[in-house]
């Protein structure tokens, strides 16, 4: 009797990580590695970030600090400080309660647990992603229940630069409800993004169009949600809690308290800030 996998094909290799494997097995010694987009010394050796050191340490000599499980949404302390670090602790649309966030597993799975809930809840079904953009979006938000993917010009290989008149055109076609998959920052894999002027265009269109604007930022993963009222904020937060439960039910503790702690304290939060990758 045969096995009732034999049916089953080798799926093709991740080609970051096959490219990454091939930079391990290299034994060129001046070989570099462009491959994972991750902290390095000048050696070419993984680089913590200091004040993620010293967070780490504190934490340990903590006791009050028990590996229990976390709510299913995530670390309060975690969601709240980076909504207020994205948005602006200032901002009226968190004082008057309607953001909120919901930890996840990466900004992948931020990706995931968001489009699941617009597919589900919302029943949208229609995406487009920048021409070039990161590989896993498409197939993270085809997983999601999404049917129609679309791109939208931004690279112009001629004048390397943004096709700034060609984005505009493809989100001025795109059907009422479409989520716009953005990049907030270092656009992938481009590494070039829109002037302050061309955001405000593109968020007028956005608005004139009807479009559900998702943007894509971090690994550390907190899916931010902005309501239009404050009312939506429960019905909303309990259904992804669902999504959530159904899809890996509690996230990590560690790395959001690391994160947590490093935002809430004002000493660790200037020591992040100073880093040369962070300030321009």
């Amino acid at each position: 009797m045969g096995s009732r996998f034999e049916g089953v094909e080798q799926g093709p290799p991740i080609e970051v990580f096959q490219l990454n494997k091939l930079f391990i097995d290299d034994t060129f010694k001046n070989k570099v590695n462009l491959t994972i987009g991750a902290y390095r010394d000048e050696n070419g050796k993984p680089w913590v970030l200091p004040v993620v050191r010293r967070t780490e340490k504190q934490m340990a000599e903590d006791e009050s600090l028990l590996h229990e499980y976390l709510p299913v949404l995530g670390l309060d302390q975690f969601t709240s400080a980076s909504v207020s670090m994205l948005l602006g602790e200032d901002n009226p649309v968190i004082a008057e309660g309607r953001a909120f966030g919901v930890q996840t597993l990466s900004g992948t799975g931020g990706l995931r647990v968001g489009a699941e809930f617009l597919n589900k809840h919302l029943k949208y079904t229609t995406f487009y992603y920048s021409n070039p953009t990161w590989e896993n979006h498409h197939l993270v938000f085809m997983n999601s229940g999404f049917t129609q993917p679309r791109s939208y010009r931004y690279w112009n290989p001629e004048t390397r630069a943004i096709d700034f008149d060609g984005l505009i055109a493809d989100l001025k076609g795109a059907p009422e409800n479409s989520v716009i998959i953005l990049h907030a920052c270092a656009h992938n894999p481009t590494g070039i993004d829109p002037t302050h002027e061309q955001w405000e265009k593109i968020a007028d269109v956005m608005e004139e169009r009807k479009l559900f604007p998702f943007f894509d930022n971090e690994r550390v993963g907190n899916l931010a949600i902005v309501m239009s009222d404050a009312k939506h904020v429960a019905p909303c937060k309990s259904q992804l809690t669902w999504i959530v439960r159904g899809m890996y039910s509690n996230p990590p503790a560690h790395g959001a308290r690391v994160v947590a702690t490093a935002l809430s304290n004002k000493h660790l939060f200037d020591q992040w800030q100073v880093l040369p990758c962070i300030v321009s």
